[in-house]
């Protein structure tokens, strides 16, 4: 059966002609239909429509491209050109470290990426101490000394990381991965924050809680703060999540607020964590039995049935008026190996008073997390 055609935007008709040129030179066939049949040339919106099952690649261009900048034909090149793919794993030496690294190496090797690990140090030599006493300024007279020897111990802690990788990797515990170790100086969530934007990886894994961190209710956790501000999909798994694996995943949730920027999110899901056995539930938190919000739903996973017809696509409706307990429940009635929640980027005041539901559920929940980007 022929594909349905869609509008995908309406604009002016100069606007219009560059989006056609931008998505055809992607291989998206378009075409222009007017609104203002009288002066067609002169209309003040014209549709630009494409077929049904292009949809998804139209957006996901439009939305990470600036399509009517005169760089667009740059940038994709650029793409093209890219390095090696990575997964940036941040380590602090803890336990949490080597689930994280488990997990990061057998993603790597399924989709053919180098690891690079980063360990971040906050340096305390130069910091000025709280009390002006002149006995507590003593440690600053050999500051050189005493800096070699703090950053001879942290060099010490990564070998000793890099070495237990290694043999993990002989005794074929962890998949033969090319991995590199990087240690910098700085705010941990700032310095793997500029790292990301450096070597732009596949996806940053980490663990919910770092090794100085008792109160799980820690506001100031470097992964809700990695996950708020990063422009990369993080991967956050809890101190006592039993998925430990890539290979592991079989059962996937991804919530919806059925907002058209989630077809993107879906899609650079099932790009990420291909495997054609997985089952995917799409959810959407809903205050009461909201006969539209389940059409609404049920048609998101409908139209994802045809684009991965192989693929095993479910969809549920949560009430939201106890969202954590409500979640967990469903989590555990469906066996979820992965949750999946789109964080898009909100500004200082949103992320201050409004927390997402990401940065709630990383303080929460058993079950790993896939915040998409």
């Amino acid at each position: 059966m022929e594909d349905k055609l869609v509008t995908l935007a309406i604009l002016t008709y100069a606007k219009a002609q560059i989006l056609k040129t931008v998505l055809e030179s992607e291989g998206i066939e378009a075409s222009i239909h007017n609104v203002n049949l009288i002066q067609p040339v002169v209309s003040s919106g014209v549709r630009v429509r494409i077929k049904e099952s292009d949809l998804t690649k139209a957006l996901q261009l439009i939305d990470k491209t600036g399509w009517m900048s005169e760089d667009v034909w740059k940038k994709s090149s650029e793409k093209k050109n890219q390095t090696a793919r990575k997964v940036l794993i941040p380590v602090d030496f803890s336990d949490y470290s080597l689930k994280a690294c488990e997990f990061g190496f057998t993603y790597a090797h399924a989709i053919r990426a180098e690891v690079m690990l980063l360990h971040v140090y906050f340096s305390p030599i130069f910091m000025p101490t709280i009390s002006y006493n002149a006995d507590n300024f003593g440690f600053l007279t050999d500051k050189d000394e005493q800096l070699k020897l703090f950053l001879g111990k942290e060099q010490k802690e990564l070998n000793r990381l890099s070495e237990t990788i290694r043999e993990k990797v002989e005794s074929g515990t962890y998949p033969d991965v090319k991995y590199s170790c990087v240690l910098r100086d700085g705010i941990p969530e700032e310095e793997i924050l500029k790292c990301a934007k450096e070597i732009r990886p596949q996806l940053i894994v980490m663990g919910t809680r770092g090794k100085s961190q008792k109160n799980i209710e820690l506001i100031g956790s470097v992964t809700a703060e990695v996950i708020e501000r990063s422009k990369t999909s993080v991967y956050a798994i809890p101190e006592n999540s039993h998925v430990k694996t890539f290979n592991e995943i079989k059962n996937m949730a991804f919530m919806t607020a059925f907002d058209q920027r989630d077809l993107i999110a879906f899609d650079s899901l099932i790009n990420a964590f291909r495997n054609e056995h997985a089952s995917v539930s799409f959810i959407h938190l809903s205050s009461d039995n909201d006969a539209w919000n389940e059409i609404k739903l049920a048609g998101i996973k409908d139209y994802f049935q045809k684009q991965y017809p192989t693929m095993n696509l479910k969809y549920s409706m949560i009430a939201d008026d106890d969202i954590l307990s409500n979640l967990d429940r469903y989590v555990k009635d469906e066996k979820i190996d992965v949750i999946c929640i789109t964080n898009y980027r909100r500004n200082i005041f949103a992320r201050l008073f409004n927390p997402s539901i990401a940065r709630k559920m990383i303080f929460h929940a058993n079950t790993p997390i896939l915040v998409i980007k």
